[in-house]
């Protein structure tokens, strides 16, 4: 026997071990980005609807500065869904609509 082949035999039985090392941890990252996906998913499902209105509180948190249409970008985070009703009773009350998304125009509530 050859040793040469010996070797190049044993170079390729290493290469298949390490292949298969690699194969496992590549299946397990899979695996986990599967799993993150998932519950990224349920986390989505679970998720509460936009509401149609919100109203966003001043710096204090009490005195509410801008009504805003659910889906508006300009809504900043001290903001709480709210009903149409309210909304409505809010820029009846005179709190500012919001110029960028205009929930005034969309409630019939112009000034």
């Amino acid at each position: 026997m050859n040793d040469q082949s010996a070797t190049r035999l044993d170079m390729l039985r290493f290469l298949e071990r390490v292949q298969e090392r690699d194969l496992r941890r590549t299946q397990q990252w899979i695996a986990a980005e599967e799993r993150r996906q998932a519950e990224q998913e349920r986390g989505q499902q679970r998720r509460p609807p936009e509401p149609d209105w919100t109203i966003e509180q001043g710096l204090n948190g009490g005195v509410p500065v801008y009504v805003h249409r659910g889906d508006c970008h300009m809504a900043g985070k001290r903001s709480r869904g709210v009903s149409q009703e309210q909304a409505r009773y809010a820029l009846a009350q005179g709190v500012d609509a919001c110029t960028h998304c205009r929930p005034d125009t969309e409630l019939g509530v112009l000034e």
